[in-house]
């Protein structure tokens, strides 16, 4: 477990994770660690959730891309107004189904927010405004979700995409996409361990 955190929290790469323990006397070879990530890091991701704090209603949005197998894919990302992590999403294309994907996982996990900031993507607002004829035929006018876009998002969503970057530079992109998938479940695991974004009762 400790191999895993230096793995994921910090910029260190499985050689130089393998090289710490073994001036330890603790012996593993960095292919290892690299399926312990796989194996581990999704099913810890799972169990944070369970008790995972509440986050606010006025959410941040974004996407990014990164490269699985020497192909570009996109990273759909957001976080709440004080820069909580709600929620994440790794798609092959940038498309309408892709965020539709992404925000019924994230309300599903989050609930409805109030407010949604995003960048002028068709694909993103598409969805958004489907979301919110669905609440207005059903009754649910009061609970519509307030849309803004900027054309140039800058804002703390972003920060929260630098660690993934950070990850993928460093490795020279994933050689698979379980490895992606597990790594970046990791990633933002850490990432909202360090926030506190966890019930301790």
């Amino acid at each position: 477990m400790m191999a895993l955190r230096y793995y994921l929290a910090y910029k260190l790469s499985y050689r130089e994770i393998e090289g710490i323990f073994t001036e330890r006397n603790i012996h593993f070879d960095h292919s290892t660690l690299n399926r312990w990530v796989i194996k581990y890091a999704p099913q810890l991701e799972a169990r944070f959730r369970k008790r995972k704090r509440r986050v606010a209603r006025s959410w941040q949005m974004d996407e990014t891309y990164i490269k699985i197998k020497g192909k570009w894919v996109y990273y759909y990302c957001a976080v709440d107004k004080h820069g909580a992590i709600i929620d994440f999403y790794l798609s092959e294309h940038r498309d309408e189904p892709a965020a539709r994907a992404f925000f019924e996982k994230a309300i599903g996990s989050s609930g409805l927010p109030d407010k949604v900031v995003i960048d002028q993507s068709g694909s993103n607002i598409a969805v958004l405004d489907t979301i919110n004829v669905r609440l207005w035929l059903s009754g649910y006018m009061l609970s519509m979700i307030e849309v803004l876009t900027v054309k140039y998002l800058n804002n703390i969503v972003e920060q929260s995409h630098r660690k993934v970057k950070g990850k993928m530079h460093q490795c020279l992109g994933w050689k698979s996409w379980i490895g992606a998938e597990s790594t970046l479940a990791g990633i933002e695991l850490c990432s909202m361990m360090k926030q506190g974004q966890r019930h301790h009762s």
